[in-house]
């Protein structure tokens, strides 16, 4: 009865205020790793490197000198990548060469693919993402069991800089794609439409990215603004079904000051597996100014088949991400910001079936676009995280005062009644 009285009495008592949803946050933190995401460390020898596993995300550190080894099993049949993102830290002084290289290499040591990611012109530290793969029926690297994930830092000849910055973070994320149920065509597809599409025209619509693959904030077809601080890093995401094809540009709109900043803003774009597609970058006069990325082809399975790097990388639906960066540099000639950036997608072609796998991709749902996807690339809406748990607290809080003294009255007449019952049920019949 003593606890049924509290409830009254904080139901009776003036309401909390209710919370507000959270503007736009025009100065994000630093990179967001996903969320759970296991520590691994990296080893100097394949000897005690760490499992990684393709159903969870890692975060790793690599070092200023580092060479750093991680472990997979695969099957025979699967297609493996494994996907490092480095965050160098944001007071860091970098080159434009600096940067990783990561490689796939069998037990033997011979090496199946290597991949490697640079900071580039921007001379700005920004999280940088490269794959290594194994891939099932080539020459190379055929049979299941050990492989080794081999993480390398680079640095500028003679610059120094890695040394002067100090460890960065890694983020890892394994990926296996299982053979197809039946055998199909082996050769890429027949050419495509690759003129440069007309930019789309519209009012823009706000829409802050997110500072992480994991966080990535979902944007479909249309005209998108944002704004960045110098040294910010923003990342979407663009759900892309089989027999579709993504174009994108970015702008940077016009701001006071006189002088030049080459690569100050910087647009790329990665795959499901957070391969690298494509990127540009613009060099900055004060004067509004937009560059575009290549056109790309349909989402295909075949398309890995085909010669071209931005061809072989549009090989499976799934989320594809962009990633705007503004170079740190911008600050010292055009101030501090915020500044306006316009980031405009199309998306065309004609939604098609995909393959059939003949298992499961890992993690599961990595290659599946689902009408929620669809959806929150129109809305925005991430479907959790920070902003759906604030949504929920706000229902609760609109629950009217005399709706929740109707249910804890409701509570506590069962509650009297079933005690009526029980001391009944007691009472000697004589």
């Amino acid at each position: 009865m003593t606890g049924l009285l509290l409830a009254l009495s904080a139901v009776l008592a003036p309401p909390a205020p209710v919370l507000a949803l959270p503007a736009a946050d025009t100065h994000p933190g630093p990179y967001a790793f996903a969320p759970g995401a296991r520590t691994v460390a990296g080893t100097k020898s394949t000897a005690d490197a760490g499992l990684l596993d393709p159903r969870h995300t890692y975060r790793s550190s690599l070092p200023r000198d580092g060479r750093l080894y991680y472990r997979l099993r695969l099957a025979a049949a699967d297609t493996a990548y494994a996907a490092v993102t480095a965050v160098p830290p944001a007071d860091a002084t970098v080159s434009a060469t600096d940067g990783i290289r990561v490689s796939l290499r069998d037990a033997d040591g011979a090496s199946c693919s290597y991949a490697s990611a640079r900071i580039g012109a921007g001379l700005s530290p920004r999280p940088v993402t490269a794959v290594a793969q194994r891939e099932a029926g080539k020459a190379l690297c055929q049979g299941g069991g050990t492989y080794y994930l081999l993480v390398e830092r680079l640095d500028a000849e003679g610059s120094g800089t890695a040394a002067a910055s100090g460890p960065w973070d890694l983020e890892i994320t394994p990926v296996t794609e299982p053979r197809l149920a039946a055998a199909g065509p082996t050769t890429a597809p027949p050419t495509w439409d690759s003129a440069t599409p007309e930019p789309l025209t519209g009012t823009p619509r706000d829409r802050s990215g997110g500072t992480g693959f994991a966080t990535a904030r979902p944007v479909g077809q249309g005209v998108w603004r944002t704004r960045l601080v110098p040294g910010e890093t923003r990342f979407y995401k663009v759900p892309l079904d089989w027999g579709r094809h993504l174009h994108a540009s970015a702008g940077l709109d016009g701001a006071p000051g006189h002088g030049y900043v080459g690569g100050a803003l910087n647009l790329s774009l990665y795959n499901p597996v957070r391969g690298y597609v494509d990127d540009v970058s613009l060099g900055y006069t004060g004067a509004p100014k937009s560059a575009a990325l290549a056109p790309l082809p349909p989402v295909e399975y075949t398309n890995r088949y085909a010669v071209p790097a931005g061809v072989t990388s549009v090989r499976f639906a799934g989320a594809y991400y962009l990633v705007l960066h503004l170079s740190a540099h911008v600050a010292g000639t055009f101030g501090q910001g915020p500044f306006e950036v316009t980031l405009r997608v199309r998306v065309g072609g004609r939604q098609q079936a995909g393959p059939a796998y003949a298992g499961r991709p890992m993690p599961a749902g990595v290659f599946t676009v689902t009408d929620e996807d669809r959806r929150a690339a129109l809305s925005g809406n991430t479907g959790g995280g920070a902003d759906a748990r604030v949504m929920r607290l706000v229902a609760v809080g609109g629950i009217g005062t005399g709706t929740a003294l109707l249910l804890v009255l409701g509570g506590w007449t069962v509650a009297a009644r079933r005690a009526h019952t029980r001391a009944s049920a007691q009472k000697p019949t004589a």
